[in-house]
């Protein structure tokens, strides 16, 4: 008789220190309190990533990113801070809570995935390969024994890498943003540049005749923001307000005024 006692006690026990800890869980996410006590959420971006996030001629940080950021801020009653930090450590930076969130153009990737959360899907987007106007490289095989351009630590360094063609490239030259990557290969230091579509079209509006896509790409990808795993209250209000965004039309007139169209996922 004690015997089943003490078991169902155990049982007992058990079940209430478990109720607790999902209740300890709960309690410790007061992550999107903690934003709001604050009165803002603070951005970590790489500040030379046009069009999602750059500075204008007055220095000041824009883009298409930087637009939605501000209005997702608006819509939860808080100011947004914009932080310019190493885009190679990008994702320390955010769990050691420099920045609040990452939101740059950050692909959704496995690895990514495995250390911080991701708001849903934004845009979608792929990696393309630019040459110069007068290059005569046509497609992926012809980069065989050529220097290619990356940013260090972007998704297009790991799309490349990804690839079987990586083997026969003579050199994977590696820089801290795009805008170097295609002035070498501007002006001839390398041979091409995997880029991101987003920045590489826009690049290319703004130096017409100067460089042009190949039709094969490296892969497409998903742009989400990033935030910490533990932050899941926040993470919820900001899906939210990003489907407001998207289904009041809001997403759509901030894609027109830097794309052109309305590139916003659905």
């Amino acid at each position: 008789m004690k015997s089943k006692v003490s078991i169902m006690f155990l049982l007992f026990l058990g079940i209430i220190i478990l109720l607790m800890g999902c209740a300890s869980t709960e309690k410790e996410d007061n992550s999107l309190e903690e934003i709001k006590k604050k009165g803002e959420f603070v951005v970590g971006l790489d500040d030379n990533f046009p069009p999602m996030g750059f500075k204008d001629e007055n220095g000041e940080i824009v883009g298409f990113d930087i637009d939605l950021a501000k209005e997702a801020a608006k819509r939860m009653g808080v100011n947004v801070k914009f932080k310019a930090v190493d885009w190679d450590g990008v994702l320390l930076s955010l769990k050691n809570k420099d920045i609040d969130v990452i939101w740059n153009g950050l692909t959704i990737t496995e690895e990514r995935q495995r250390q911080i959360n991701f708001s849903k899907v934004y845009l979608q987007n792929r990696q393309i390969i630019v040459v110069n106007n007068n290059s005569n490289i046509k497609s992926k095989e012809d980069l065989d024994g050529k220097i290619v351009g990356v940013q260090l630590g972007s998704s297009s360094e790991n799309a490349l890498n990804s690839d079987e063609i990586v083997k026969s490239l003579k050199e994977i030259r590696k820089f801290s943003n795009n805008t170097e990557a295609l002035m070498d290969l501007k002006a001839g230091r390398v041979d091409a540049v995997v880029v991101d579509e987003i920045v590489g079209r826009y690049y290319i509006e703004k130096k017409p005749g100067v460089y042009k896509v190949l039709e094969d790409d490296f892969g497409r990808e998903s742009y989400g923001v990033g935030i910490r795993k533990e932050d899941i209250k926040f993470k919820e209000e900001l899906d939210k307000i990003l489907d407001e965004m998207k289904n009041d039309g809001t997403a759509k007139k901030i894609s027109q005024k830097w794309f052109g169209e309305d590139i916003v996922a659905k």
